[in-house]
């Protein structure tokens, strides 16, 4: 049984193992492959096992890579693989949930207390010497804030908003929460809300659902404009959920007060973003999935799948 791993750097850079893997097939590994159809087909050959992050899978690749019988997403989002392409040909696509719930919450709050506690902005300066020049025991560069008693609008009650509510309840916020069907509040005190309620009284939205036509750019001038004056906007999901440039222009009048995001529309970021002239925006290179032990959870996961695809009793199969 071959196995190709089209883009394995990403997990592994060099601090994890194959060896699951190894044991149930020749494996190679790419650490990188360009997005470019020939170079994917020639790599995935007459490989019957593909494993890919964010390589994407177009169903012209899929129909021509014919020998083609499994297809894992190292990833909890599936959106690099046309579904309905390898439905079609009943190639199974897995995917890995869960795996990264508590890391992802953990992020989600780094980003929201850098913003409200300006932690990096003050060490820096302190570094340069600043401290030492001061006039007076402390100083403040920017406006710091209490989380005590602010509400935090979660759109996405899954996992890892709640995992996000439970950390939010910690530091006595009021949790409201919006998701697109009726869910049972998990933590008490959690309340679910119209998507329009959630805008209107949430002093933070963080972002926590897929990205689907439905949801794409949903944070949009007509959403800002329902927002709360001064509203921060946290985005750990997929960067397509935000439409960049108005989020910009809310962030340079001051209509939306901080912006923290790990995940933008094209990665690796692109030097037009316009986020990145964006005033009060914090930009991480998409890292929140990756603490040693969620990856770690993660390549378990991968080898359980795959391994449980070639004993014929497929799991967490997307499609």
């Amino acid at each position: 049984m071959k196995i190709i791993v089209l883009d394995g750097h990403g997990l592994n850079p060099g601090d994890l193992s194959w060896a699951g893997f190894e044991k149930l097939g020749e494996v190679t590994i790419y650490d990188r492959t360009p997005q470019n159809e020939q170079t994917i087909l020639e790599r995935i050959g007459d490989a019957e096992i593909v494993l890919v992050n964010k390589v994407i899978l177009s169903a012209e690749v899929i129909e021509k890579a014919s020998h083609l019988k499994y297809i894992g997403v190292n990833a909890t989002g599936f959106n690099v693989v046309d579904i309905e392409a390898a439905r079609k040909r009943n190639i199974p696509v897995t995917n890995i949930p869960t795996y990264g719930t508590d890391a992802v919450a953990q992020f989600t709050f780094a980003l929201l207390l850098e913003i409200a506690s300006r932690v990096g902005l003050h060490d820096h300066s302190v570094h340069q010497g600043d401290w030492q020049k001061s006039l007076d025991f402390t100083y403040f560069l920017a406006p710091t804030l209490e989380l005590s008693g602010k509400t935090i609008g979660i759109i996405g009650y899954g996992a890892i908003g709640q995992a996000v509510a439970k950390i939010a309840h910690g530091f006595s916020m009021e949790v409201i929460y919006y998701n697109h069907r009726e869910k049972t509040p998990k933590n008490i005190g959690d309340r679910q809300v119209s998507l329009a309620e959630l805008y209107s009284k949430a002093d933070i939205v963080s972002l926590h659902v897929p990205q689907t036509p439905e949801t794409t750019q949903m944070i949009n001038t007509a959403a800002i404009d329902q927002m709360k004056n001064d509203v921060i906007v946290i985005n750990t999901a997929r960067g397509g959920l935000l439409d960049e440039q108005a989020v910009t222009e809310a962030l340079n009048t001051g209509k939306i007060s901080a912006l923290g995001v790990d995940v933008v529309s094209s990665e690796p970021i692109q030097a037009d973003n316009p986020l990145l002239k964006a005033k009060n925006a914090v930009i991480t290179p998409h890292i929140a999935w990756s603490p040693t032990e969620a990856r770690k959870r993660l390549m378990d996961i991968a080898v359980d799948n795959l391994d449980n695809f070639l004993k014929d009793t497929p799991k967490n199969v997307v499609n």
